[in-house]
């Protein structure tokens, strides 16, 4: 019988020591709800689950992202629709002027409306903003909503200038009525088969020189070769082990059109696998274009909306302009159809951008849940489970205290043996 080291006490102080711990932990996953409240109860699990969380943050804020994209498309959408109503009445007004039952007094007094509803269509187009950002002035062009939890998951989102000189057409493209004219066109040129159009438009393009040299001539074989000095592009042909010319039109093509100054100079194109002749052209026929012009009918359909506008209507010497006259109110009838087009080709273009974002934002949430549920495995706790596990650890550091003071009380016997 020993007392200096009661090992039956040790041993129960020992294994209390251990119950205590394993309430404690018990007691600290009940109270929060989680299984892991520090690495140490899972190292890996808790690496895992944080790279969850951040997906699942990410997601659940790309929706908030996609949700603040269908109300920025929402409000430019309903300034359109407002453009559509003023666009409407505009049509209107010129079906009313082109009868000439009006007189030009009648036709006056229709044009200062007109007026009044182009310079509306300009300010819903300048000052509609979201969030202090233009919308309709073209200006947000290149922007890009964020739809994902991860780098580079974006959506591009263009808004076309919505103003009355870009409604109808463009100013200055088209050819004035009675006039010819036409717009720039590229100088072109042909050689053994290869077709070449100058970059730079109208006639800056011409004078560009091409030429396919022999390379027997040169020294250079085997492969194409392209060399660009000023506006003169050289193709030394390729041949074989003989000397003969292998070089063909694709070959030649894919050469010109892989030589980054050739193709600041030259666009080129063919086909065929026949080998080429050496030879050289110059690209010619460029033109800058004009908008007037005599001779022909002209095409009065691509002017603006905004030449409708008539700013001296009150003066007496004012008869032509705008819907001032039968043949006026007659075009002007074409030019507001083809603005009202382009106003529903813009709606229809933002109404599927919207749809998209919606099917976007419920493909997030549902990603966001999964996430959420594969989480919530890894760091929440069964309740269940660990009251289950916590009642043992509490029954046995019950169990422990009452064996470690009869381990204590067990050393006393020794006492009897001095009686």
């Amino acid at each position: 019988m020993r007392i200096n080291n009661n090992i039956m006490a040790l041993n129960a102080h020992r294994q209390l020591a251990i119950n205590q711990s394993n309430a404690s932990k018990s007691m600290e996953r009940l109270s929060s709800g989680m299984r892991i409240n520090r690495a140490g109860d899972d190292a890996a699990g808790l690496a895992i689950s944080e790279k969850m969380r951040g997906q699942i943050r990410g997601l659940k804020q790309a929706m908030r992202n996609a949700q603040d994209g269908i109300s920025l498309i929402q409000t430019a959408e309903g300034a359109l629709n407002e453009t559509h109503a003023i666009l409407q009445r505009m049509r209107e007004l010129a079906t009313q002027a082109a009868t000439d039952t009006n007189t030009l007094t009648d036709r006056k007094e229709i044009q200062k409306e007109i007026n009044q509803l182009l310079d509306e269509i300009d300010r819903i187009g300048q000052n509609t903003e979201f969030n202090t950002q233009k919308l309709l002035d073209g200006s947000f062009t290149g922007m890009k909503i964020h739809i994902g939890a991860n780098a580079e998951q974006n959506l591009n989102i263009d808004v076309s200038q919505m103003t009355s000189d870009k409604l109808g057409g463009v100013a200055g493209t088209s050819p004035s009525p009675g006039g010819g004219g036409s717009g720039p066109v590229k100088a072109t040129g042909t050689l053994e088969g290869v077709s070449f159009e100058a970059v730079a438009d109208g006639d800056a393009g011409n004078g560009i020189e091409i030429e396919f040299v022999d390379p027997e001539d040169t020294g250079q074989s085997l492969q194409v070769q392209v060399d660009v000095s000023d506006n003169k592009i050289t193709v030394y042909l390729a041949t074989d082990d003989s000397g003969n010319i292998t070089s063909t039109a694709e070959q030649i093509v894919a050469a010109i059109n892989g030589d980054d100054d050739a193709t600041g100079l030259v666009v080129a194109s063919g086909t065929g696998d026949t080998p080429v002749q050496a030879g050289s052209t110059t690209l010619s026929v460029g033109s800058d274009g004009d908008t007037g012009g005599t001779g022909g009918t002209g095409d009065a359909t691509g002017t603006p909306i905004s030449d409708l506008r008539v700013a001296d209507v009150d003066d007496e010497g004012t008869t032509t302009g705008g819907v001032l006259t039968q043949e006026g109110a007659d075009q002007a009838i074409t030019n507001i159809n083809k603005a009202i087009e382009q106003v529903s080709a813009e709606r229809s273009k933002l109404g599927a951008i919207q749809n998209r974002l919606e099917h976007t934002i419920a493909n997030l949430g549902t990603s966001a849940e999964n996430l959420q549920a594969a989480e919530s495995r890894i760091r929440d706790l069964d309740m269940a489970e660990e009251i289950m596990a916590f009642t043992k650890n509490n029954i046995l550091q019950q169990a422990a205290t009452a064996m470690l003071a009869q381990a204590n009380m067990a050393p006393q016997s020794v006492l009897q043996l001095l009686g």
